[in-house]
């Protein structure tokens, strides 16, 4: 009886799909984690990583997917197209893998106008170009007048593992220390307000842009010291580290004031009530980096243009599940010197900003 009421503990009991089941909080592991993984269930889709890696008669490959419907589909420094390309290039850089080729998928709402489609076609063009990943294969497909928001993009992605790279959270060791790439906010931020819906005017744009330069750098400087690493876009920085701490069974301390937020995103925040660690990012990661790495990881990141801004911004402390008899946690430590506990979003807090 007790195994029948675990298995019901852990059943998906949500009776329909919300929109928070997409924010990428407690909503979207639930439903990943309960309804999708057990009828799904497999020894690489369990590790519910960004990529999945597999064995090719002995040569290993990274595999990835993600779909955008992200409105509006142009916003400050983006659009669906730029969104499709480095969002799938960043899913393979974090895994440790070198992005190699990508498939589209395009799903066309009939009336959308063909320069809408074109316009989504060229930035997603500009941004394979300037990843130096090409888009080697896909499919269209139309749906009726009111079935989708003019456009909606799948793309997969392929990569190749950088050898002697093993990244995951059960990895991580009390004392690493964890970078964050740059400041954090700025494109959730800018997709909320290009909506028009907020009497709000700031001069921000996305960060879209691909990581993997950034992470070849670090992985090339660093190698094997490297533990962990993830791009903090659902759900933010703090989705991102609430996962490593459950993963990894250990608490996971970070530091307010060290976190880069541009002051028109803080201000943003502050005016809408929102914490800037829940909001999402397309351009930056997080790595979990060795203590004694962690100096020249930091400044292998910062060597590569738009990497400038690169921190430390905490580290993996000591207690954890093994000691406490629970899962880890987030903390942050405020400017005050008090700390808070930052737990994952548990409702919908800015749906559709990818």
């Amino acid at each position: 009886m007790a195994g029948a009421d675990t298995e019901s503990e852990n059943s998906f009991k949500d009776r329909q799909i919300e929109l928070a089941h997409g924010a990428g909080g407690k909503a979207s592991r639930r439903l990943v984690e309960r309804l999708i993984l057990p009828k799904l269930a497999n020894p690489i889709l369990s590790r519910l990583s960004d990529s999945a890696i597999i064995d090719f008669g002995g040569r290993p490959l990274a595999f990835t997917t993600d779909s955008f419907v992200v409105k509006p589909l142009e916003f400050p420094g983006g659009s669906i197209g730029s969104l499709a390309v480095n969002g799938t290039v960043n899913d393979l850089a974090v895994s440790g893998s070198r992005p190699v080729a990508l498939l589209a998928t395009l799903i066309l709402e009939a009336g959308t106008s063909t320069d809408v489609v074109a316009q989504a076609l060229d930035a997603m063009a500009k941004a394979s170009a300037k990843a130096g990943v090409p888009v080697v294969g896909g499919d269209t497909k139309v749906v009726e007048h009111g079935k989708a928001d003019g456009v909606y993009i799948t793309t997969s992605g392929i990569g190749e593992p950088v050898s002697g790279v093993f990244l995951e959270g059960k990895s991580v060791c009390p004392g690493d220390k964890i970078i964050l790439s740059g400041p954090v906010g700025d494109h959730g931020i800018t997709v909320l307000l290009a909506r028009g819906e907020l009497d709000i005017e700031a001069d921000l744009q996305s960060d879209s842009r691909s990581v993997w330069p950034f992470v070849e750098a670090l992985l090339n400087t660093c190698g094997s010291d490297v533990r962990w690493m993830r791009d903090p876009t659902r759900g933010g920085v703090a989705t991102s580290l609430n996962e490593l701490a459950e993963d990894s069974g250990r608490d996971i301390v970070i530091e307010d004031r060290l976190i880069p937020v541009r002051d028109t995103v803080r201000g943003a925040c502050e005016v809408l009530g929102l914490d800037v660690l829940h909001v999402a990012n397309e351009g930056q990661f997080l790595a979990v980096v060795a203590a004694e790495a962690a100096d020249k990881a930091l400044a292998a990141i910062r060597r590569i243009s738009g990497g400038e801004e690169a921190v430390i911004i905490g580290a993996v402390g000591d207690v954890g599940a093994e000691a406490t008899g629970s899962r880890g946690r987030l903390t942050a430590i405020t400017p005050y010197g008090s700390s808070r506990i930052v737990d994952m979003l548990v409702g919908d807090q800015l749906p559709r900003i990818c």
